[in-house]
């Protein structure tokens, strides 16, 4: 068992969300993901172009709550109803100890199996959660996501992204390295991490999640951030 950095431990293959991870999770994710914060304010501003007054957001994957309560605040004013839904329990504890919005609620389900009900949602948020979710299930998920949202509704999803060619994704992976040793991360830390996401982090590149939303449907789709291999998408019903 390798430490993955800032005292996450784990072995090959095996990264896991759960056990005590979610105590740290909020600084390691900061650190390992380029404009992580700026993204949430990115999203929070989007929030309120198609959130109406008691609209209903959906944040799949919602981790410790962090961005959840974020998105609530900015949109409490209009009565916003903002729902979490994380797979893991320990997240949802983490998420609970946390002063959250009056607006939020928490739900530990699974969304490759969970009924998030159809035209019911103004917003649906996935930062950096669908590239966990196996590739043979994936497309089901957006063409759930797409279904729950209202006409008009937006889909805003980041993801991590492959290179379009070998060339690219050397660059891309270079990079990322220099990235997160810059963070403070050893090589040997760097290098568990890695070993740690074997088959658990799988990206599609930037054409194959495009290809994805648009065999959900979407049409109106636009790229609203990108930093080397991190970007997010904004797609409109």
């Amino acid at each position: 068992m390798g430490n993955t950095g800032d005292n996450i431990l784990s072995e090959t293959g095996l990264w896991s969300f759960g056990g005590d991870t979610p105590s740290k999770f909020n600084k390691h994710v900061s650190k390992s993901v380029p404009l992580y914060k700026e993204g949430h304010d990115l999203i929070c501003g989007m929030a309120e172009f198609f959130v109406p007054q008691n609209g209903k957001v959906l944040h799949i994957g919602s981790s410790t709550g962090v961005l959840t309560n974020k998105v609530a605040k900015t949109l409490k004013k209009r009565e916003a109803q903002v729902i979490g839904l994380e797979i893991e329990p320990n997240m949802i504890k983490e998420a609970k100890r946390m002063d959250n919005e009056t607006n939020v609620e928490f739900i530990n389900d699974d969304i490759t199996t969970s009924e998030i009900g159809e035209n019911c949602n103004n917003l649906v948020i996935s930062y950096y959660t669908i590239q966990f979710i196996h590739p043979s299930m994936r497309q089901l998920v957006i063409e759930k996501i797409y279904k729950s949202l209202m006409w008009g509704g937006a889909f805003i999803m980041f993801e991590k992204v492959r290179g379009s060619d070998a060339r690219f994704q050397d660059i891309f992976n270079c990079f990322y390295q220099d990235f997160k040793s810059k963070q403070g991360y050893s090589a040997d830390e760097i290098l568990e991490k890695q070993r740690s996401l074997k088959s658990i982090l799988e990206p599609f590149s930037r054409q194959g999640n495009i290809d994805m939303l648009k065999r959900a449907k979407f049409v109106d789709i636009e790229s609203i951030l990108k930093y080397a291999c991190f970007e997010g998408f904004l797609s409109i019903k």
